[in-house]
């Protein structure tokens, strides 16, 4: 019995804090094909043994993960400039670090479990936005330090059983692929799955109560999450990113009149198999604005999001797949409150215009290189080939839904694991705008990169 809760101990604090055994072994040659490890039996209750080696603590551990990217791009600045063929051809290039993280966590007791995880994110200007109330309801900014700074995840868990376990917090939500695996080595490119991103939040980290646990054996295992957390703000809703803009968190206090639901349940009973299925909803976003009562002539709004997700791994080969819909009501009425209004925040026009459906499906393979040679000299090697499709203007309004939101995406490239936890990654992109075909011709030039990306991710230190 003791082993079973050493075991089910740390693996609800692999589902509480995703950086631990998915990420830390995928990369390992010969543990990719190792879905679900294995424990030793404890000789006290209160010293936990450990999943592997990357897990061995016993109180506290510190880390987190990061990325570079530089990009060498042939096309400008905006594909909506005004001219019948979307960007223009020029050439241009720039490096950023699009996120730095530092992770905890903590055991209070081995049933008390603290985690934590602070983004430093682009190095851009950070600055503060208020809504002030006794100064009629306007927005006001404040720099403040350099470095845009986030809190990603807070939360307290509390394990009860291992079908049953209660989180309270700051948290991941686990709708599509990228958002439940967004550590920059659970995808190949040197960026997070553009479909995913452009569409949803990413990462997508609100404030609210969830339960998780797992149940089943042998090929019928599953675990699955299901949380309520603060709903989508509509003031942030648009052309360009569908709903990804109204996460919530500018201000002090999030709005929680019409919460999120959101749900999620794995199939793992098949060794280096994992298939998911996750949703969202939310009653009526338009409670969740800054000033509610913009929205009184829009009625009641409700937002829907489905999602389908798979991973397979082993020795040789690992693939991704994932597909995501959403549905939103009323969405011409909220774009209609958000292209006429003006005010010293949000921007009007047409590019507020919110579509009723947005969708993305994409994949992704990789070949291990390294496998098929019996010689540990021999660098690991993951060249890969992915595709994606999205539009966040997948369908509305007919007069106002452009064209140029619709995106094939083809990206190739190589990726290079110097370490097990520390990968070096190129790749190539090519962007077909206006069609859905994966290999469509319109009248928008392509946008092609080529990028070069170095990122890690792991404990620092464990006690």
């Amino acid at each position: 019995m003791k082993s079973k809760i050493a075991l089910f101990t740390l693996g609800a604090l692999t589902a509480a804090h995703a950086m631990a055994t998915d990420v830390q072994t995928e990369v390992k040659v010969d543990s990719v094909n190792t879905q679900v490890a294995t424990t030793a039996a404890t000789k006290s209750t209160k010293k936990l043994k450990a999943v592997t080696s990357d897990e061995d603590y016993q109180k506290l551990r510190f880390g987190g993960y990061g990325e570079m990217v530089a990009n060498f791009m042939d096309y400008g600045y905006n594909r909506f400039n005004g001219t019948s063929t979307g960007n223009t051809k020029e050439h241009r290039s720039r490096i950023s670090i699009p996120r730095f993280v530092f992770a905890l966590d903590y055991k209070f007791t081995p049933k008390w479990i603290l985690g934590a995880e602070i983004e430093f994110e682009a190095g851009g200007v950070g600055f503060a936005q208020e809504l002030e109330p006794t100064e009629n309801l306007e927005y006001e900014y404040e720099v403040e330090k350099g470095g845009e700074v986030a809190l990603e995840q807070f939360h307290v868990t509390r394990l009860i059983h291992p079908a049953f376990n209660i989180r309270a917090g700051h948290m991941i939500v686990p709708v599509g692929l990228t958002n439940s695996h967004h550590e920059p080595i659970n995808f190949f490119g040197t960026s997070r799955p553009e479909g995913e991103t452009t569409i949803l939040p990413s990462t997508w980290h609100e404030t609210g109560v969830s339960i998780f646990g797992s149940f089943g054996k042998g090929y019928a295992s599953f675990d699955y999450e299901a949380m309520a957390v603060a709903g989508l703000n509509p003031d942030g809703f648009g052309r360009d990113n569908w709903v990804a803009g109204g996460k919530q968190g500018i201000f002090e206090t999030d709005n929680f009149s019409s919460p999120g639901y959101a749900a999620r349940i794995n199939y793992t009973g098949v060794p280096g198999l994992r298939v998911g299925v996750s949703g969202y909803y939310c009653h009526d976003v338009t409670k969740n604005a800054d000033k509610p009562w913009k929205y009184s002539s829009v009625g009641r709004s409700a937002l829907k999001i489905i999602s389908a997700d798979a991973q397979y791994r082993n020795r040789y080969v690992t693939a991704r797949g994932n597909f995501i819909w959403g549905d939103l009501d009323n969405a011409s009425g909220i774009s209609a409150v958000n292209s006429s209004r003006s005010t010293n925040s949000y921007p009007s026009g047409k590019f507020r215009v919110t579509a009723k459906n947005a969708l993305c499906y994409g994949a992704e393979v990789g070949i291990n290189v390294s496998a098929f040679f019996n010689n540990p000299k021999v660098p690991v090697l993951y060249p890969f080939a992915r595709y994606d499709y999205y539009n966040p203007q997948e369908k509305g309004d007919k007069d106002v839904m452009d064209k140029r939101m619709q995106v094939c995406k083809w990206t190739a490239g190589i990726n290079w694991y110097a370490l097990p936890n520390l990968v070096v990654k190129l790749d190539y992109t090519t962007r077909h705008i206006g069609t859905s075909k994966p290999f469509g011709s319109t009248q928008y030039n392509h946008e092609n990169e080529f990028s070069i990306g170095v990122a890690y991710v792991g404990w620092f230190t464990k006690r």
